[in-house]
């Protein structure tokens, strides 16, 4: 618990410090925990005997948030950075004819689902800073919050009121109580929220909590899916007694790009 506490307080002073630290130290912090995620994604991928292209498949992630942090910059690299896309995602088929497999089209599929499933969300929750062309970092920062609040509250009203199971087969501790909870309260603290960051009404800051506390608690479902699939407890190791980065992020991959479209249509 000591070991938890430790890592789970200088991970979210770190995190926190990226959203007010500038643009550039915001993009190259998510940057890496979504190629970290990439990777971690692989390493799952690999304990089944399936063996993703995760050379190439971290390269083109790299040139992927690349080219899109040189848009959100609007520098002139973003032709250059954008140029290398099409022949390393190309060059994955390729390679694969050298490799000995059984079931080369089950490693470039995997390759290509783990950008997919784990990079381009992240690049999504980025996104939403530069909605607005220049930096800001509310919807993404309120985001991290809402999403936050909702794993929180709807553990805490899941074990103290919860009884109903909500999906048991993917995740025995889920409750439809803990799933209620956690949506009522997000929805509040959504309200808190728009008092501080008016760059939208508040109706629309309640709906975007709505959004990650459904989606988010999905999310949370199918990365539970994931990992029962091929047996394992935790996604990785990297964060001492919290598991891996897909564990604590795992809410995001989904509700981050639904986020992102809502406010893409509302501004």
């Amino acid at each position: 618990m000591k070991t938890r506490a430790i890592t789970g307080f200088f991970f979210v002073v770190v995190m926190l410090a990226a959203f007010f630290f500038g643009p550039y130290i915001f993009v190259g912090f998510f940057s890496l925990l979504a190629l970290l995620s990439l990777f971690e994604f692989y390493g799952l991928i690999k304990t089944t005997g399936i063996f993703p292209q995760q050379i190439l498949g971290f390269i083109l992630g790299l040139m992927v948030c690349a080219a899109t942090a040189s848009f959100w910059f609007d520098t002139s690299f973003t032709r250059y950075f954008s140029a290398f896309i099409v022949p390393i995602g190309v060059s994955i088929f390729f390679a694969e004819l050298y490799r000995k497999s059984e079931k080369p089209f089950h490693q470039i599929a995997y390759t290509f689902l783990g950008l997919i499933y784990t990079l381009l969300p992240f690049v999504f929750f980025m996104a939403m800073a530069f909605l607005q062309k220049n930096f800001n970092p509310h919807f993404s920062l309120g985001f991290i919050l809402l999403l936050w609040t909702n794993d929180t509250c709807a553990y805490l009203t899941g074990r103290k009121l919860g009884k109903t199971k909500l999906f048991e087969r993917h995740s025995p501790k889920k409750t439809w109580e803990g799933f209620i909870g956690g949506l009522l309260l997000t929805a509040l603290v959504a309200f808190v929220i728009s008092r501080y960051f008016k760059e939208v009404f508040w109706l629309h800051w309640i709906v975007i909590g709505l959004i990650i506390s459904v989606f988010g608690t999905m999310s949370d479902l199918v990365e539970s899916m994931l990992k029962r699939s091929i047996n394992v407890k935790d996604s990785g190791s990297l964060l001492p007694g919290h598991g891996g980065l897909l564990d604590r992020f795992d809410g995001l991959l989904m509700a981050a790009p639904l986020v992102f479209i809502y406010l893409y249509l509302v501004l």
